[in-house]
């Protein structure tokens, strides 16, 4: 993990005096972003309320558009999520595309795996990316991490936040994890409530948090639980098209291991994602006995990096990630080790599916 992800993490998290000492050192630059962040709203608020002469303006779209997004930086469940809504897109008759910034080269291969065939189009400018999408034969799209993109029009604005992360504090940049403040919830359509290893308690929590900052919001509690152990050596590449090269995916499941192998395991856990420690609280509650070696959120594995993951796993039963980062690990893990195996998280919907239900349907009126 990088110098200045654990100092972040420190500012954000620690109860230290020291940490207590910079975020108050940091609360002129956290209220110049809070200004910043609350004026840009407001042009945006004011484009949609039908005002002329704002400067900032919200664009229609070539396809009905809803967007998965977040209020803090990762680690909240955006892309098993995004994925989830692309496959209920399909189900019921939609051709959806995934239209994502594209942070580290990890999050589009991840959909390229999760959704094959579907087209993904990694573009800053969402706009672009939406007609790209369109141009692929597309008829809706599932933008990735776009709440905080306003300049492009969606139906449906499904937010995240996660039980695990949540402090019961709202802390913006740089002096917590907040990209916006709570009160910014109120344009959700579907505030969903993700949990990996939170108990009922910690959801009941957030749920009164969200309640108090969006007493309109509709809301959504989804558990993101571990699906069954795969081989990332099996893990075919996407190419930049979005389609599968190589190696065909393992259709069999005879290389896979039931989530109740973890049981008793001896593993040493990877990760390069923004929410580890929900990660491990997941595999020790399967009963694996796990050692961690944790990277910056997005890193790059050097080879010499994967073979040194693979030497410290000697004499344990294997390396675990998740699929973002076994797309990365997996074409470079050595080809005398120790297996690495990664696992997928599997979108659990436990109340207000309706809700849900609601908000794809926006996406599903008079599509293309």
């Amino acid at each position: 993990m990088s110098a200045g992800t654990k100092l972040a993490e420190w500012v954000w998290e620690a109860e230290s005096i020291g940490a207590r000492v910079a975020r108050v050192t940091l609360a002129p630059a956290t209220a110049l972003f809070s200004a910043i962040v609350s004026s840009r709203n407001s042009r945006f608020d004011e484009a949609l309320s039908g005002a002329t002469g704002v400067s900032y303006r919200v664009r229609e779209t070539v396809l009905p558009a809803i967007s998965v997004g977040n209020l803090t930086v990762g680690g909240t469940g955006k892309t098993p999520l995004a994925a989830w809504c692309v496959r209920e897109l399909r189900r019921r008759g939609a051709r959806p595309a995934i239209v994502l910034r594209g942070y580290g080269d990890d999050e589009w291969r991840v959909h390229s795996l999760l959704n094959p065939g579907v087209p993904v189009v990694v573009a800053k400018d969402r706009l672009m990316g939406i007609a790209q999408a369109s141009a692929s034969g597309a008829n809706c799209v599932v933008l990735d991490d776009a709440f905080q993109h306003r300049r492009a029009s969606r139906r449906a604005d499904i937010v995240l936040m996660s039980a695990d992360r949540w402090t019961g504090t709202c802390r913006l940049l740089p002096s917590g994890p907040f990209r916006e403040p709570m009160s910014a919830l109120r344009r959700a359509t579907t505030v969903v409530i993700t949990a990996k290893a939170a108990t009922s308690a910690q959801i009941e929590t957030l749920e009164r948090a969200v309640k108090a900052a969006a007493p309109e919001s509709a809301i959504s509690v989804v558990r993101l639980t571990l699906g069954a152990l795969q081989l990332a050596t099996s893990i075919p590449q996407p190419g930049a098209d979005g389609s599968l090269k190589g190696r065909k995916l393992d259709q069999s499941g005879l290389l896979d291991r039931d989530v109740s192998w973890l049981a008793g395991r001896k593993l040493v856990a990877v990760s390069a994602i923004g929410d580890p420690a929900s990660f491990l609280a997941q595999l020790r509650a399967a009963g694996a006995f796990v050692t961690h070696q944790r990277f910056s959120d997005h890193h790059s594995f050097s080879a010499g990096e994967a073979a040194s993951i693979a030497r410290s796993a000697q004499q344990t039963d294997g390396v675990i990630c998740t699929l973002k980062d076994a797309v990365k690990l997996g074409p470079i893990w050595p080809r005398v080790a120790p297996p690495l195996w990664y696992v997928s998280q599997q979108v659990v919907v436990e109340r207000g599916a309706s809700a849900l239900d609601r908000a794809l349907a926006r996406v599903l009126v008079n599509p293309k």
